[in-house]
């Protein structure tokens, strides 16, 4: 069971502490407990609790009236919502839902909704990224349970393989060859197949290493391919010296190419970049980049 601080819940759900404050106390809504050393935190239960009824009462639902709601209708009247409005944040609260309880049969009705609602493409970037993006963050503090995220994320990931495999790229001389990895220690694999997507789809040559690969395989790949681009992620918690050192050898040894870089922690990178390498803030940011290649 994970723990959340109410900052957590505020994260996740929207609700400003100090009203999680009152719906607690005014209608015993979630119950905190307490760390052996008195810390209050809330597990599973508060949050999903909490994030259903942000829902409804976002919706328009009047809190008094939610409390009063037994479990089988709350979770009743949020599927018809998420069946029927095309509300991007409650998709994305719903899938939290889901990630919480595991539950795939949940998962594929938000999953189905959105894609009907907004095609595949408009789905990902307006649901399922915002979505790891939320939970993200909190993995990385070590907030969320592993099992959780990992279960959710390979959902996704088949969802994303199967469109991939779905496209067929037109490619010509004037194709331009993208390298996509995962430096070597970091396995969050799903935005990286995404931007995969994204490159397939808008006709462009991608070779594709996946998770943790050593910086020795990139020098194979260079004196074997000629490279025009190379798009990695830094998700996983890096010391800036080192991780100034590892662009500084990738710089050099593709210093013909564009370097792109994304993902939590190059967000927050202070350290000047070299010349030939640029941060990507997010896919939004991506796709304009693709689109002026072209």
């Amino acid at each position: 069971m994970a723990q959340y601080s109410i900052k957590d819940l505020e994260n996740f759900t929207g609700v400003k502490a100090h009203t999680i404050r009152i719906w607690e106390k005014r209608y015993n809504l979630v119950e905190p407990k307490r760390t052996c050393t008195n810390i209050r935190y809330y597990d599973d239960d508060d949050l999903k609790k909490l994030l259903n009824v942000s829902i409804l009462n976002r919706h328009g639902l009047k809190i008094s009236n939610i409390v009063n709601f037994s479990d089988e209708i709350l979770n009743e009247k949020i599927l018809n919502l998420a069946q029927t409005q095309n509300d991007d944040e409650s998709q994305i609260e719903s899938l939290v839902v889901a990630m919480i309880d595991m539950d795939e049969a949940k998962f594929e009705k938000v999953f189905n909704t959105a894609v009907i609602n907004l095609g595949f493409e408009e789905a990902i970037l307006k649901i399922m990224y915002p979505f790891f993006e939320k939970i993200g963050v909190l993995w990385q503090i070590g907030t969320i349970n592993p099992a959780q995220e990992h279960f959710i994320s390979n959902l996704l990931r088949q969802k994303l393989i199967i469109a991939l495999d779905g496209i067929v790229a037109k490619l010509n001389g004037d194709t331009k060859s993208f390298l996509l990895f995962l430096p070597e220690g970091e396995y969050h694999e799903l935005g990286l197949i995404f931007y995969h997507y994204l490159l397939k789809k808008y006709h462009n040559k991608v070779y594709y290493l996946g998770e943790t690969v050593p910086f020795n395989g990139l020098i194979e790949v260079s004196n074997l391919k000629n490279i025009d681009y190379l798009l990695t992620y830094f998700v996983t918690a890096i010391p800036e010296e080192e991780a100034n050192d590892y662009l500084i050898k990738l710089s050099k040894q593709f210093h013909n190419a564009t370097i792109f870089i994304t993902g939590f922690q190059a967000q927050s990178f202070t350290f000047k970049m070299p010349q030939n390498v640029k941060i990507i803030e997010n896919v939004h940011h991506f796709k304009s980049e693709i689109a002026s290649l072209s």
